[in-house]
């Protein structure tokens, strides 16, 4: 029976017992303290815990759900999967342990042919709470399982609860025996291997209290209202239903197998027993299957790769599914092979992959190449990492793993997994004491830039005299008092002239840095006094700190000011913000709705937007994305701020953007209405002709899977448009043609100059080439090797020098011989040292001696024992960093 159609059962036999079938929620869950949808139950949390009133009493639903937290283990069982369907079936005050239990075992065991699954009865068993008597009785009654295959486990098991104070209950659970060739008899608490769980009925009807673990705590009454909540495994009974070995040869699954056999060349033989010799390519053609499909139906549901949450979560798949596939031997991109597979199996139950396929495959390519990328510059740096921790007898180092991680962009988990396919462990605890130092330096730089509020403490306690009233969407004068100066850090009663200060208003028309925009400045005036504010922040939520300066007399405490904000830079700077609304909704016109903001900036005359996307733009797509901004311009839309609650917000579409924290009551900001709808605190133009003109400066990427475009706005991009109009016209001048034929004229010009620098770079290569012999008998004798160290001046580059030390190397014979080659090449310095089979066997490694002379020069490097290049930023020391490798040599 193919999966669709058990589906299609489940949903129309409880459909016609009542239940409202509801739909797949997304994958990604609208519960905060969870990434993902990763239960079936998970939707129904709200009316199963009594949050809010169902709009129904009986529902069922197959449900899509996503768990990596045993992510090791897949490929390896015959259960454990990422992505799964959850078959549920509800009741919400309705129906309880009675109708649960005979629907269960009526859906399971009617006949085929009547709309059931036609599973033996003699092949199900059962267990229930050890001192659930009544579950025990309910199943002998309306079932024909016997006494004996109904068994009773303790709450470790059995005990359904959320793990805080509320409802719970006992579970039955439904396993199906495959036989003895799967394990020994005895039931589930024998061999949970050959007995299969299928389904789990819980039966929540207990208050609980104290709870202190899963097994231990207090159950202090009963329900006013008992609950029903079941869910079973669809793809665990297609395993049962197809005949199949484990849950990866069922028919979703089972295609992107076979593609991945006939990309790699390798059978599948569906190996479980890890003495099996096929076991390790069939676990990672089972592992490329299983994440193949998660990333299908992940990015589906708008989900995008990144460094944190759901999408490093996304990431992490593609990037062990593209690995397992390297490791069966396939080097070049497969997910073009790979996911359509996964696309044709299960668009019958999600039309949606089908649908989306062009979104969700470009994102998935343009990932992969990016880690294809990653491989390729990572893995020789750690293969010399591996090898010399070998050598040593040692675990990988944290400060390697750490390298990896942030010049290469190597992830940790991948360095994790070739760390221990070469039979080497990673100092892991290093590596997160380093990763920490890294995220305390990157706070404390923050905390720098945001007026080095190190302790909030000071600012609590202000907060807790009142929050900060922000009059700045209305007026940019405002008359108020002042609650509060501080002088480095500590309350003071007043600040003079030249001192440096930060002080809390009770009132201020002043935005503080929020949201990307940039904060106002502008003056703080009373008697006798005047007061220049730089920057405004928010040490803590509901506060606005003003960092100023007094230009002229005295400030105290509790003084009447008047805070004015420079109008011309607000102005500006709301020309930018909405500016990066439109070009935000742009990217969707043009792009599709997957390109979602992932950061921005704007200030004065300029605005910077990231946003996820996978693939550089194109110059055609860059200018019709400043042609849709502009032409917004143009069109005079009314910008439009409403406040709101925030479901009502989501409902008309406003846009929201991932990790941000909202509260009830949402700023709803629409430009021309649902062309433009996002959530923003931020200040705005009214009208978008107001905004002037945007002039995009370039486009680049910040990270796998993220581009960043730039852009000028208002007085700013017409002072641009105007500087690059004087240097046409002084190009134009300089060579003498009208602007037209500019192009032409430089592209000649790039053509002949690039001429010249080749054939100088061949004169170059032949005069180096020509010191060859001469440099022949400048070797010299360190302690039984004969050693070339030369300095060759400035060089083209680093291939020029190799190029030299490989011919020397050639030339010095037979007898061991070790060459270093020093140079500078666009002002810094570079070496490479090359060794000879028999130097080697004299205990001369190239990367050691690469190293010592990096170290001199300011740098590093590495390479293998035969050859290995370094560099630095001394250029000075290029001859002590000669004189420190032949001394290694003698002294070695």
């Amino acid at each position: 029976m193919k999966s669709q159609e058990i589906t299609k059962r489940w949903v129309d036999f409880f459909v016609s017992k009542g239940h409202t079938a509801v739909p797949s929620a997304s994958l990604v869950s609208n519960d905060p303290s969870l990434l993902f949808t990763v239960a079936g139950m998970v939707p129904f949390i709200p009316y199963l815990t009594a949050q809010e009133t169902p709009p129904y009493s009986r529902a069922t639903s197959v449900q899509k759900c996503i768990r990596t937290g045993d992510i090791e283990e897949v490929g390896k069982t015959a259960r454990h999967g990422t992505f799964f369907q959850m078959c549920g079936n509800f009741s919400f005050g309705d129906y309880f342990k009675e109708d649960a239990i005979k629907f269960a075992y009526e859906l399971l065991t009617s006949p085929v042919e009547k709309g059931g699954y036609g599973l033996p009865e003699e092949k199900l068993w059962v267990t229930v709470y050890e001192d659930d008597d009544e579950a025990r009785d309910l199943w002998l009654k309306h079932t024909a399982i016997p006494a004996e295959r109904i068994q009773r486990m303790g709450k470790s098991d059995n005990y359904w609860s959320t793990g805080q104070p509320g409802p719970a209950g006992p579970c039955s659970e439904i396993y199906y025996d495959r036989g003895p060739a799967y394990g020994i008899e005895g039931g589930p608490e024998a061999d949970d291997n050959r007995y299969v769980e299928i389904w789990n009925l819980v039966f929540m009807q207990y208050q609980i209290d104290n709870v202190k673990s899963k097994v231990d705590f207090d159950i202090v009454g009963e329900l006013p209202k008992k609950n029903i909540d079941t869910g079973l495994g669809m793809e665990r009974l297609a395993m049962i239903l197809q005949g199949v070995e484990n849950m990866y040869e069922t028919d979703q699954v089972r295609p992107v197998i076979d593609k991945a056999a006939e990309l790699s060349g390798k059978e599948y033989t569906s190996a479980e027993s890890p003495e099996d010799p096929h076991h390790a390519d069939d676990v990672r053609m089972r592992v490329v299957a299983d994440h193949v499909r998660s990333a299908l139906m992940l990015i589906a549901d708008g989900v995008t790769p990144s460094n944190e949450g759901r999408g490093y979560v996304l990431r992490r798949l593609i990037r062990r599914a593209v690995r397992s596939m390297r490791l069966l031997g396939v080097e070049q991109a497969c997910l073009p092979d790979l996911l359509p597979a996964s696309r044709d199996a299960m668009k019958g139950v999600y039309p949606v992959v089908e649908l989306e396929f062009d979104r969700i495959s470009r994102i998935a390519y343009a990932e992969e190449r990016a880690f294809l990328r990653t491989i390729a510059s990572g893995t020789a740096r750690l293969d010399e990492a591996v090898v010399q921790a070998k050598s040593q007898g040692a675990s990988l180092s944290g400060e390697d793993a750490f390298a990896l991680h942030d010049t290469y962009g190597f992830p940790i988990d991948l360095t994790l997994e070739m760390a221990e396919e070469a039979g080497v462990a990673v100092d892991e605890k290093q590596f997160r004491a380093l990763m920490q130092e890294q995220r305390q330096r990157a706070q404390a730089d923050a905390k720098a830039k945001k007026g080095g509020h190190a302790d909030v403490t000071v600012f609590r306690d202000i907060l807790a005299e009142g929050e900060t009233v922000f009059t700045g969407y209305d007026e940019l004068e405002t008359e108020s008092r002042v609650r509060a100066l501080l002088s480095g850090g500590a309350r003071t009663g007043h600040a003079s002239t030249g001192d440096e200060i930060e002080l809390v208003l009770a009132e201020t028309p002043f935005y503080a840095e929020a949201g990307g925009q940039a904060a106002d400045t502008g003056l703080i005036t009373g008697d006798g006094f005047v007061v220049e504010v730089l920057d405004v922040q928010r040490p803590v939520k509901g506060l606005s700190v003003h960092k100023a300066l007094v230009r002229e007399g005295e400030i105290s405490s509790d003084a009447l000011v008047r805070a004015a904000v420079d109008a011309e830079r607000r102005h500006a700077g709301e020309q930018a913000h909405t500016a990066t609304h439109l070009v935000h909704a742009a990217l969707h016109q043009i792009l599709g709705k997957e390109a979602t903001q992932r950061g921005s900036f704007n200030k004065a005359g300029y605005l910077r937007f990231d946003f996820a996307w996978g693939e550089q733009l194109s110059g055609a797509t860059k200018s019709e994305i400043e042609e849709v901004a502009n032409l917004a311009i143009r069109n005079n839309f009314e910008v439009k701020t409403s406040v709101m609650g925030l479901e009502q917000a989501k409902a008309l579409g406003a846009m929201a953007l991932f990790g941000e924290n909202y509260g009830s009551e949402v700023r709803v900001v629409e430009i021309d209405g649902a062309w433009s709808r996002e959530l923003c605190g931020g200040t705005h133009v009214g009208s978008t002709s107001r905004i002037g003109s945007l002039n995009l400066l370039g486009e680049q990427s910040v990270g796998s899977g993220n581009r960043r475009v730039e852009a000028f706005v208002g007085m700013e991009a017409f002072r641009h448009f105007a500087a690059e109009r004087a240097l046409v016209t002084e190009l134009s001048e300089m060579f003498k043609v009208p602007s037209g034929q500019l192009s032409e004229r430089i592209g000649a010009t790039l053509s002949k100059l690039k001429a010249a620098e080749k054939e100088l770079d061949r004169l170059r290569k032949e005069q180096l080439a020509a010191q060859a012999a001469t440099l022949l008998n400048s070797a010299s004798d360190a302690n039984g090797v004969r050693v070339i160290a030369h300095d060759a001046g400035t060089v083209g580059g680093a291939d020029d020098l190799r190029s030299l030390v490989l011919d020397l190397r050639g030339r010095l014979g037979s007898e061991a011989a070790t060459v270093a080659v020093a140079g500078v090449a666009n002002s810094r310095p570079v070496v490479i040292v090359a060794t000879n089979d028999e130097a080697r066997a004299a205990g001369v490694k190239a990367g050691a001696l690469v190293r010592t002379a990096a170290g001199i020069l300011g740098g590093g490097g590495g390479g293998k024992d035969d050859i290995a290049q370094g560099g630095g930023t001394d250029a000075a020391k290029v001859p002590a960093a000669l004189t420190a490798i032949v001394d290694a040599i003698r002294n070695r």
